[in-house]
């Protein structure tokens, strides 16, 4: 008996998540350049914030629930018919502007085009007061049903021609009342594009992101970040260019850029040889200048051919608080103190078994995936993605030694999971999970299994106000709570 799986198709691999400042909003990108939203029910069903629910000590249900809100085609394939290069549709980051009249905003981005999109209900539209019967008239197309008929007798619809049942009435047909329009109390969600903000970047947009004051925001590609109004499409300013006059003594490229939570003047991001820049708008318009490094010094004697690969961040978050960076490279998660800049405050090892296979990795091109990383709401946890599906969650607290291994899988469960006598609020605490810690045989977990690295938690998202993990696992959304 021969059990057809069938294959994942590109188009719907998950390339972007984002949770929207309240957590009541959840919204995916994919490689379909569509944008799905998720909205959460066990709240709005209540009426009232779960933070007003818990203040007047109404009992919520211990689980959020997320429900399918509506999707939209944010981006089509495009062809650079100049430089001879395809534009392909993938999502690459998608980030939540503030709400305005009951409507959502969100800016959604490709390689080279961001979109600033209107999601909002609005009522039905329909026809009414038609005095021609469907179900009798002839015509060119179908006539729409009519609500108040004056007269039960059949009419030619427009361009009809009379069947042999058809007959004038005496004195002629009367006078043909036009229809109306009705608004009906029906709604439906209605994704409109409010701007396209296009042709300014020469080389793959890798960030996107919203500044505090509510009006700007950043793009950033290999070398460039420009600094963009949400009103005005056809014009940014370039604020950080680090393209050496000849490009052969290129020597890092920029691979994440970030505003900080509180602060307008002030971003950060990072670069391919492992380090930070923390930058001030009120310096200089051309920020090239950085105010703080953040950079770790290698240690002497283990430079070798992966050092600076291994090295290249891939993500960095800002904690809610503006006062820690959390950055991600390939074999570690990295928190730093953005008032000391000597090094990292405390460092997390996510890849670490991983470093006697990297010869292996860097030939089918695993080194250069990308993984994302996320703090919690209230910055006591960490976490980020790795192979085999798998996510890591560290705590972040004086003190704290939690480091847990969690899989993203419909059937998590490989072995069976000792509940606790006593309920815990940590995360690893979450029944219907396993616990995974590297061993040192390199690609063996410590239950035997091998790890496989076709299968990758790249994308997940941190719910801001509760311990939710949202999770992307190829075409698959997950979400854990604790």
């Amino acid at each position: 008996m021969f059990l057809h799986i069938p294959a994942i198709a590109s188009v719907d691999i998950i390339s972007a998540i984002e949770f929207d400042k309240t957590g009541d909003h959840l919204a995916t990108g994919d490689r379909g350049g569509r944008v799905v939203l998720f909205e959460r029910t066990d709240t709005k069903d209540h009426g009232g914030s779960r933070r007003d629910l818990e203040r007047m000590d109404y009992s919520t249900s211990r689980h959020p629930e997320f429900r399918y809100k509506t999707e939209f085609q944010s981006h089509e394939p495009e062809f650079d018919y100049l430089k001879s290069l395809e534009i392909e549709e993938k999502i690459n980051k998608i980030r939540w502007c503030q709400t305005a009249n009951g409507a959502l905003f969100l800016l959604s981005t490709n390689d080279k085009t961001i979109k600033f999109w209107k999601v909002q209900e609005k009522k039905v539209k329909k026809i009414a007061d038609m005095n021609v019967d469907p179900s009798k008239a002839v015509g060119n197309g179908n006539v729409a049903s009519s609500s108040n008929n004056v007269s039960p007798k059949p009419y030619l619809a427009n361009g009809g021609s009379p069947s042999k049942e058809f007959s004038f009435p005496p004195g002629g047909i009367p006078s043909l009342r036009l229809p109306t329009v009705v608004t009906s109390n029906e709604t439906s969600l209605v994704a409109r594009c409010r701007r396209v903000y296009a042709h300014a970047h020469d080389y793959h947009i890798n960030s996107i992101s919203n500044n505090s004051d509510g009006e700007t925001f950043i793009s950033a590609d290999d070398l460039r970040i420009n600094l963009w109004n949400l009103e005005i499409s056809n014009q940014s300013f370039n604020i950080v260019d680090v393209k050496p006059a000849n490009m052969e003594d290129l020597t890092e490229v920029i691979t994440s850029a970030e505003f900080h939570p509180t602060h307008c003047n002030m971003l950060a991001y990072s670069s391919s040889k492992g380090s930070i820049r923390l930058i001030d708008l009120r310096q200089s318009a051309l920020c090239d200048s950085h105010a703080i490094l953040f950079e770790e010094q290698e240690a002497p004697g283990s430079r070798s051919f992966f050092t600076e690969i291994i090295a290249s961040i891939s993500d960095i978050k800002f904690a809610k608080d503006g006062r820690h960076i959390l950055s991600r490279d390939y074999m570690t998660l990295k928190l730093w103190d953005i008032n000391m800049d000597s090094g990292p405050v405390a460092t997390f090892q996510v890849h670490e078994y991983l470093r006697p296979k990297l010869c292996d990795l860097y030939e089918n091109d695993s080194i250069f995936d990308k993984f994302e990383c996320c703090l919690s709401g209230d910055g006591l946890r960490v976490a980020t993605g790795s192979y085999s599906n798998l996510f890591r969650v560290f705590g972040c607290a004086p003190g704290s030694t939690e480091a847990t291994t969690l899989e993203a899988s419909k059937n998590p469960m490989r072995r069976q999971v000792q509940t606790p006598s006593r309920p815990s609020r940590s995360l690893s605490s979450i029944t219907r999970v396993v616990r995974r810690a590297g061993s040192d045989v390199p690609g063996v977990d410590t239950n035997g299994n091998s790890f496989d690295f076709t299968t990758k938690l790249l994308h997940l998202a941190w719910h801001p106000t509760e311990n939710s993990i949202a999770c992307a696992a190829a075409n698959s959304l997950y979400m854990y709570y604790a």
